[in-house]
């Protein structure tokens, strides 16, 4: 049994607002350790419900955040930007690396809804995401990408409205909420030592989950992203496909998830090259 996590830092243990989660800060360095203990309880309880391999990917900002040295010896951690799929790059391979199951730790609300540190791959520009008229979190995408070559969402860890948000995309799965939402900026936070348990049980459980199945061909899908200024939806139609639909929206569509995700990634690139620094 091979599983991939995709870590996300916003909804990790005792992350509550930008500077812990925005690489160089001091917040940011105090928090990586209860990242890294949220990860590596799943890894932990992975390896304890028999699987044999456990792939993690960075999938937060610079994607270089995990620290290594602390993760059991057993795993392998890929880390570093500019991946095919970003967020689930190695979900994709067949063979010796083919995986079996994907967990998504450290996850978040999307754009636009209730949640702690909540968005979709851009921090502030992007105020709403659209799948097929579904407003759609990263584990919403994420989810349909996996999908598409067989892969299961087996748990899904992060502040209780994530966990909510999961129940649409991955009814089955495990949740598992470090904290409780207050407010965008504010949480009730559980301890490390509290939330390393309640994740090292819930992956543990969730391991015979981890069963391919026959890739789930969902498409067409039509994506549709809400910016929060007027140049940003005129600045990313230079992608190919991308057309304007309001003012400050532009909507795509593509024939699969695969295809969805390069794109949507390609747009997000676009549009944070975009952003000047005072007035976005």
């Amino acid at each position: 049994m091979r599983i991939l996590i995709s870590a996300d830092m916003e909804g990790a243990t005792g992350v509550t607002w930008p500077a812990d989660v925005l690489p160089g800060t001091a917040q940011w360095e105090r928090c990586r350790s209860m990242f890294t203990s949220d990860v590596n309880a799943a890894v932990l309880g992975f390896f304890d419900g028999g699987a044999d391999e456990v792939l993690i990917n960075e999938a937060h900002w610079t994607m270089r955040n995990l620290l290594l040295e602390r993760l059991d010896e057993r795993v392998q951690m890929l880390t570093g930007r500019h991946k095919a799929l970003s967020m689930v790059e190695g979900v994709q391979h067949g063979g010796d690396r083919a995986v079996d199951g994907v967990a998504f730790v450290g996850y978040h609300a999307g754009a636009g809804m209730e949640g702690v540190l909540a968005h979709t791959y851009l921090a502030n520009q992007i105020t709403g995401v659209w799948l097929n008229g579904v407003r759609a979190s990263e584990g919403l995408l994420n989810a349909h990408v996996v999908a598409e070559f067989g892969v299961p969402v087996v748990l899904v860890t992060g502040d209780d409205l994530a966990c909510e948000d999961a129940l649409g995309y991955a009814p089955g799965a495990l949740k598992v909420a470090v904290k409780d939402h207050v407010s965008r900026y504010a949480a009730v936070c559980r301890t490390p030592a509290r939330t390393a348990a309640d994740i090292r049980a819930a992956a543990r459980e969730a391991a015979p989950l981890a069963v391919r199945h026959e890739p789930v061909a969902g498409g067409p899908f039509t994506v549709e992203v809400e910016f929060d200024a007027e140049h940003l939806s005129a600045a990313v139609t230079v992608v190919p496909g991308v057309r304007r639909v309001a003012e400050r929206k532009v909507a795509y569509t593509s024939g699969t998830m695969y295809e969805g995700i390069r794109t949507f990634k390609a747009v997000t690139t676009v549009a944070s090259a975009a952003v000047e620094e005072q007035y976005g």
